[in-house]
């Protein structure tokens, strides 16, 4: 037994030697070349065995040596040339092509598409990276940090909420600063409605495929009127031709927190400190207890997201189609934000792709719980902490069972209603949330039909024809509990309701035609689009006593709808000879019925020139140069973006309900006459535009630096006027000018390219300079228009101004005196005019909320199948109102009782000293720089291929991934958030830090 178990055991090892032997034969040494098209060696090129991991890269002569199965496939690439494919064989020599792709991609512009490389205006291009995108609730977060010029400033942390997107700065001052959307070829209205925050809400990121944004008037002119302020182009994804159907699903479950919090008093230091201003005197008795507030209205939040797709293509016939969900819940308690969408496209194409259709449709379904952040967070930071959330005693059976500063009153129908709220007192902000149920749902629908049609007889000419519109409903439903602080006794049980829809159609005609070294683009179109705009209030409180309605909104009276049409007529030209010198041209007309008949038209021209000076001779054989090309472009473009559709015409509109007049027991509104200026016109904004486009070794760095200089005349500016001249003491007038002009420098990088390892770097940096040069028709220096939020100290006090010479929203305020010991002195400013008298006259122009400097960092790093990638931002020189200690500074006896009330204070504001001497809150002290460097996001992530792979199935790819967003902020601000779009820090919905666990999946 034991010798047959031996020469079994022989046996299995000869043969095993013999097959070992039989494939080492088998397997050869592969020495190889490889070279670019110019015979220079390509360094670093990796070589694979294909369907194995069996590679190397290619030394510093191009050369490599590899083991290989005899018969084998050699995969041989390297950034910026194409892939190439050899058998394997004792000696190889490959040269690697160019990849021309690189260089001719499609980039879209505005009607039409243009090859990367012949682009002449200031024009950026971005495919969002699902590697390293972050979380993206919306289409604006992909575009933040990632293009210079680009701001993109959220408006806080409530769930679903919009951003301030600036492209270049604001060239308006009361017209919009918005940038145009255009979702697949259709202009989308800015304006959101009760439940959506902006156009942008309604397109899944998920969906997104490009994101395209043009900058300069060279790239923007071909939009007229509505591009001043630059242009956002997107691209949703779609189906290819002859693809089989696939299925891809992306979801995640996010857990966000409270970063930072304001620090307050807690109920041992107040009543420490109170102790101390008044010894065994107080005013009024404290409580016994310590309630943190922040605790009790912040919470960990647990979010949603998940995103089905299905593309494919017949024959002809390429289609797409998604649906997808978001559930977000806010740190604030209560608040939370759902949507889901739905997309479909469909493109077929007739007669041998002659004719072809784009067919687009977009839902969306928005549901919103809004938290009042305001009331809920300003109350955290100034109730009593001394006091308990809840209370059964009496008299807070009026306040619904929660502790509240209150008064005793007989103003109520009902004798029993004995005690109400103390309305000068902070609101306890518990109940401030649940007694408030404010919630929204609205509907968006968006479809466009683009049809091209390129003509049997002359396949150079094309013409392309669309129509397409948008249809949206919001309401917004209000309920107050009559035992809330706003509402006592009566509630409240209202609704707002708003309507739009907007169509558009074009037609255009394209001509391309090639002659020797010249090439011709003539395009030649037209465009009308009609904007409406319809909505109402309604709502009342209740006398539970009476039964009688109190305080009624009626439809009647508050209903409203108002519409305005542009027609517009565009042309332009792309020329280029020899593939080196490039022509653009421009043209659009634009008829806007926001203004008068003699005042309706604008003329918006464009001109661009570009060289491809890599093309020319004496670089044409310098290799490490792969692109280098130099855009001048000119161009003016309009505004008439106003919020009044009728600001021309006198019209008369109603009052409001303090204005009714009575005919019996029934009050009726009255009519008014409203402000007009039938002179007003287009206000303008020409830019000039210089910039230089490079690359190296062969795309794996390229950049841009571009600087330009953009002025708007005729501003569509408020101004104030005399006293009768019309029938209000401002009106809207064609007064004034607004200069901006900027560099701006941006790279992207692969610095490490081997066959495991690959890391991507971009970079990009911004410099704007914003000033007004002219607000009135005369010269007076002095003059100055407030603007911007009040502050919560005074009675609608407001540090922000818009004054010639001056960036606009520059803070204006006293200059503060300091002590030998730097400390601001309470009340006491320089007298600046040296008059001897401190008042308005001293106050003076003292920074600005826009920042100097904008930068962006993204890095991605992938070892294998392990992606790893974080983005940076920074600004540098924004400043801030500290609005926080601004309204905590009065820690004197009567600025912390108040009115038979207690409210709490901070830390900061007990070292400051201050006790509410004048006007201590408009001094410069409270303008903080609050410069930052934000780290939007980091991201760890592993891919996997072919789980589930048999013969009848190629198997599921995917993806598993965890992020943290927001995690940390660097700055010397001490408030809740450097990043303020107002420039008054007041109390915010606090940005969330997130920590997301995804999964993607290829079928």
């Amino acid at each position: 037994m034991k010798k047959s178990l031996k020469l079994k055991a022989l046996l299995i090892t000869l043969v095993g030697l013999f097959l070992s032997i039989g494939a080492f034969a088998q397997q050869i040494t592969v020495k190889g070349h490889v070279k670019d098209a110019t015979g220079e060696p390509v360094i670093g090129a990796n070589v694979l065995v294909k369907g194995t991991t069996n590679g190397m890269i290619t030394d510093f002569d191009g050369n490599f040596t590899l083991n290989a199965p005899k018969e084998s496939i050699i995969s041989i690439s390297f950034v910026g040339y194409q892939t190439v494919e050899v058998k394997a064989a004792p000696s190889v020599i490959v040269t690697l092509q160019d990849d021309s792709q690189l260089l001719n991609d499609v980039v879209v512009i505005g009607y039409g598409q243009v090859k990367k490389n012949d682009m002449t205006g200031s024009v950026m291009a971005i495919k969002p990276d699902e590697l390293s995108k972050g979380i993206t609730t919306n289409a604006q977060d992909m575009l933040s940090g990632k293009i210079a010029g680009v701001s993109v400033i959220s408006n806080d942390g409530t769930p679903g909420g919009g951003a301030q997107i600036r492209i270049r700065g604001g060239s308006s001052l009361n017209a919009s600063n918005d940038p145009l959307i255009v979702i697949d070829g259709l202009a989308i209205d800015n304006e959101g409605i009760k439940g959506m925050a902006n156009g942008l809400s309604m397109v899944n990121p998920a969906d997104i495929e490009t994101l395209t944004v043009l900058k300069d008037a060279s790239a923007t002119a071909i939009y007229g009127s509505r591009a001043s302020n630059g242009v956002i182009l997107i691209t949703t994804k779609k189906g290819k031709n002859g693809q089989a159907p696939s299925v891809s699903y992306n979801g995640s479950v996010s857990f966000s927190k409270t970063q930072k919090r304001y620090d307050v008093l807690n109920g041992d230091e107040y009543r420490a400190y109170a102790n101390q201003l008044w010894g065994e005197k107080l005013p009024a008795n404290l409580g016994t207890d310590s309630t943190d507030w922040q605790d009790e209205i912040f919470r960990t939040a647990v979010s949603t997201d998940h995103h089905v797709s299905i593309n494919g293509g017949f024959k002809n016939l390429p289609y797409r189609i998604s649906l997808g969900y978001t559930g977000t819940n806010g740190i604030v308690k209560t608040s939370n934000f759902r949507r889901f969408t739905a997309s479909i496209n469909l493109a077929p194409s007739f007669f041998n792709e002659h004719l072809k259709f784009n067919i687009n449709a977009k839902y969306m379904n928005g549901k919103n719980r809004y938290a009042d952040a305001g009331a809920a967070i300003g109350g955290a930071l100034a109730i009593d902490p001394t006091r308990p959330v809840y209370s059964n005693e009496d008299p807070y059976q009026f306040t619904g069972g929660y502790w509240q500063s209150t008064n005793s009153t007989s103003n109520f129908s009902d004798p029993d209603w004995k005690y109400t709220v103390n309305p000068n007192s902070a609101q306890n902000p518990v109940a401030a949330l649940h007694l408030k149920n404010d919630q929204s749902n609205s509907n968006d629908f968006v479809g466009n039909v683009d049809v091209d049609y390129k003509f049997h007889f002359l396949p150079d000419l094309h013409v392309h024809a669309s129509i397409g519109g948008e249809y949206a409903e919001g309401t917004q439903t209000t309920r107050i509990s009559p035992y809330s602080f706003s509402n006592n006794y009566y509630g409240w049980n209202g609704a707002v309701t708003q309507y739009k829809y907007n169509l558009s159609y074009n037609i255009y005609a394209q001509y391309f035609k090639s002659v020797g070294a010249n090439d011709f683009d003539l395009m030649v179109g037209g465009e009308e689009q009609h904007f409406h705009r319809n909505g109402f209030d309604e709502g009342q409180g209740w006398d539970p006593y009476t039964q009688e309605a109190h305080d009624a909104s009626l439809r009647s009276q508050t209903a409203y709808a108002t519409r305005n049409t542009l027609v517009s007529y565009f042309g332009r030209l792309n020329y280029s000879l020899l593939n080196r010198y490039l022509f653009t041209f421009t043209m659009r007309w634009d008829g806007s019925s926001r203004f008068s008949e003699d005042n309706r038209w604008g003329t918006f021209p464009s001109l661009a020139l570009g060289w491809k000076i890599k093309e020319e001779n004496f670089l044409k054989d310098v290799n490490v140069l792969s692109d280098l090309k130099l855009r001048l472009g000119w161009g003016i473009t309009g505004q008439q973006n106003i919020g009044d559709d009728f600001a021309y015409l006198p019209l008369y509109v109603v009052n409001n309900e303090y204005a009714q007049y009575p005919f019996g027991d029934t009050y009726y509104s009255t009519s008014r006459p409203k402000a007009f200026n039938e002179n007003l016109k287009w206000e303008k904004t020409t830019t000039w535009n210089a910039g230089l486009d490079f690359g190296f070794l062969n795309g794996r760095i390229t950049g841009g630096i571009d600087g330009y200089f953009r002025k708007t005349d005729d501003l569509l500016n408020s101004v104030k006027i005399p006293v009768g001249t019309n029938f209000n003491a401002q009106m809207t007038q064609n007064i004034g000018s607004l200069e901006n002009y900027g560099m701006e420098f941006s790279i992207n990088a692969k610095p490490i390219v081997t066959k495991d390892f690959t890391w991507d770097l971009s970079y990009n940096v911004t410099w704007n300079h914003n000033e007004i040069t002219k607000l009135t028709g005369g010269d007076d220096s002095d003059y100055y228009v407030e603007t911007g939020d009040k502050i919560s100290r005074g009675n609608n006090n407001k540090v922000q101004v818009h004054k010639v010479g001056y960036a606009a929203s520059s803070f204006y305020v006293y200059q503060q005196v300091y002590d030998e010991n730097g400390k601001p002195i309470e009340n006491m400013f320089v007298d600046r005019n040296g008059d001897g008298i401190i008042n308005s006259s001293d106050k003076y122009i003292y920074k600005k909320p826009a920042a100097d400097v904008l930068m962006g960092l993204t890095s991605k790093m992938m070892y294998k199948n392990f992606d790893f990638s974080f983005a940076l931002r920074a600004s540098l020189n924004n400043y801030v109102y500290y609005d926080f200690l601004s309204n905590k500074a009065n820690i004197s006896t009567s600025g912390l009782y108040l009115n038979n009330a207690y409210s709490n204070t901070t830390p900061e504001a007990i070292a400051l000293g201050f006790t509410g001497q004048g006007e201590y809150y408009m001094s410069d002290y409270f303008i903080r720089n609050a410069s930052f460097i934000r780290c939007d996001n980091i991201t760890l992530g592993y891919s996997f291929q072919n789980i589930c792979k048999s013969q009848a199935y190629k198997g599921i790819n995917g993806r598993i991934y965890a992020t943290v967003q927001n995690p940390f902020i660097i700055s010397k601000y001490k408030g809740l958030d450097p990043e303020v779009k107002s420039g008054i820090d007041a109390n915010p919905y606090p940005r969330a830090m997130t920590f997301l666990l995804g999964l993607s999946l290829q079928f």
